[in-house]
C-alpha cells in the first residue's frame, strides 16, 4: 500500500482537533484507503482500536447506514460502551440523508474526532457550513500522482512508468496488482459509468442520458482546449442533437461537483482581469480519456498539460490561464503569495517552437518562477526560465 505521506503530514495537525475532517475527491481515487492510513496512523499514536469506529455507507450489509437515526443511535451506543474520546471515519457519507444534521449532533453529544469522505466538491458549500459554522477542514484528494506510481510499481524504471502513467492514469487500484491493458480499460470505463449514474445523473434527475454523455465526450476528447458554449452547440447539431445554454452549463456543474471536470478561467496578465467565457476543460483523471477513446498517445500534449494542472492542484496552488499581448500562458499558479508561470509543449523541435514556448514567458516583467515543461531530455533553458522534462516536473517536491 502506498502511504500517501503527502496527504497524511497535511492531516495530522488536525487529528484529535475538535474539528472535522473532510475527504473529497472523485469515486475511487483512494479515499477509503486514506480512511485506513488515517487510522494507522491514529493507532500509531497510541489510539485503541475499540474506540474507532468505521462505516462505509455505499453498504448495505448492516441497517444502520439506511437512515441517520439509525446511524446516530448505532454511534450513541458506540459511545455509551466507550467513555472518553471516540474516532468516527466515515466513508462516502453523502450516501446518507441528511447526514450533515447527524455529523452537527455528534460534534456536540459526544467526545469524538471525526473524518468522513465523500464524492461530492460541494459537500461543504450547504448544510454543513452552516451546522459547523467552521469547525472543519477540507482536504482534496486526488488520484495517483506520478511519484505515488513510481512508489507503488517499485523497480520499473521512470520512463516505463510514465508511459504506463500517460495510458492508465493514477486510480490506484491499477497498480496494487498487475493487469492487462483490457482489465484496465474495464475498470476505469466502470469508474465512469459509475460516475456518470451515480454521481451526475441520479443526484441530479437528469434523465436525457444520451445527451449528457455526447457532452462528456466532447469535453474529455478536448481537455486543455479552449472551451465555448457555441463550439458544444455546433458539435452537437452534427449529432443532430440540441441543448441549451442553461442545460449546458448545469452539466459542467454537475461534473465538477463530481470532481470529475476542472473548469479553468482565462486571466490577462498585464490587466489582471478574468477573461469571460474563454475557460479550458481538465479532467480528474487522464486514465478516463484512454479508456473511452484510446488516443492519450497520439494527444500526448493535451495529455502533457492535463498532467501538470492536476499536479499544480495537488500542490495546493489556484490555477488560471494567462494571456499576454495576443499570446497564451498555459497556466499561471497561485499559493498565497508565490506565483509560477508555466507553459507545457512535447517537444521543443524547432526554432518556431523554441521562440513560442520560452518568448510569452520572457514578455512577463515580473520576477516569479517561470518554467517550460516538455518531454525533452536536454535542458534547454535560458534568460532564467528553468526547463524540465515533464517526469522531473512531476517529481519536483516544490517549485522555486
Amino acid at each position: 500500500m502506498v502511504k500517501r505521506s503527502f496527504y497524511i503530514e497535511r492531516i495530522r495537525p488536525f487529528m484529535n482537533q475538535n474539528i472535522v475532517k473532510v475527504l473529497t475527491g472523485i469515486r475511487r481515487c483512494g479515499k477509503s484507503v486514506m480512511l485506513q492510513l488515517i487510522q494507522e496512523e491514529l493507532l500509531e499514536q497510541g489510539i485503541p482500536n475499540d474506540r474507532i469506529l468505521q462505516v462505509n455507507f455505499e453498504t448495505r450489509a448492516v441497517d444502520y447506514v439506511r437512515t441517520v437515526n439509525e446511524c446516530y443511535a448505532y454511534i450513541r451506543e458506540f459511545a455509551g460502551k466507550h467513555p472518553g474520546k471516540i474516532y468516527l471515519l466515515l466513508d462516502e457519507i453523502q450516501e446518507l440523508e441528511e447526514w450533515e444534521t447527524m455529523i452537527n449532533a455528534c460534534m456536540i453529544d459526544f467526545d469524538t474526532d471525526i473524518y468522513i469522505t465523500g464524492s461530492n466538491a460541494k459537500m461543504l458549500s450547504g448544510e454543513l457550513a452552516t451546522y459547523l459554522g467552521g469547525r472543519y477542514v477540507e482536504f482534496k484528494i486526488y488520484p495517483f500522482s506520478f511519484r505515488e506510481v513510481l512508489q507503488a510499481m517499485g523497480e520499473v524504471p521512470s520512463q516505463e512508468a510514465f508511459r504506463i502513467y500517460l495510458q492508465r492514469g493514477g486510480m490506484p487500484f491499477l497498480y496494487q496488482f498487475p493487469m492487462d491493458e483490457r482489465s484496465v480499460r474495464q475498470y476505469l470505463d466502470d469508474i465512469y459509468s459509475s460516475i456518470i449514474l451515480k454521481d451526475i445523473a441520479q443526484r441530479n434527475q437528469i434523465r436525457d442520458m444520451e445527451l449528457l454523455k455526447r457532452v462528456l465526450q466532447y469535453f474529455i476528447l478536448n481537455i486543455g482546449n479552449q472551451f465555448s458554449a457555441s463550439s458544444i452547440t455546433k458539435y452537437l447539431k452534427s449529432e443532430n442533437r440540441k441543448i441549451s445554454n442553461e442545460t449546458l452549463y448545469n452539466y459542467i456543474d454537475y461534473c465538477k461537483t463530481a470532481c470529475l471536470l476542472h473548469l479553468v478561467s482565462r486571466e490577462n496578465i498585464s490587466g489582471k482581469q478574468v477573461l469571460q467565457f474563454q475557460e479550458k476543460i481538465y479532467l480528474t483523471d487522464h486514465g478516463i480519456r484512454e479508456a473511452l477513446f484510446g488516443n492519450n498517445q497520439r494527444d500526448i500534449n493535451q495529455i502533457m498539460e492535463n498532467m501538470v494542472y492536476m499536479e499544480l492542484l495537488r500542490h495546493g496552488y489556484d490555477v488560471t490561464v494567462g494571456r499576454i499581448e495576443r499570446a497564451e500562458v498555459d497556466f499561471v499558479a497561485r499559493k498565497g503569495d508565490d506565483k509560477l508561470y508555466i507553459q507545457v509543449s512535447y517537444l521543443l523541435a524547432g526554432k518556431d517552437t523554441i521562440e513560442r514556448e520560452f518568448g510569452v514567458l520572457e514578455k512577463i516583467a515580473d520576477n516569479y518562477p517561470k518554467y517550460v515543461v516538455t518531454m525533452d531530455e536536454l535542458n534547454m533553458g535560458r534568460n532564467g526560465i528553468k526547463h524540465f522534462n515533464i517526469r522531473e516536473f512531476l517529481l519536483m517536491e516544490q517549485y522555486q
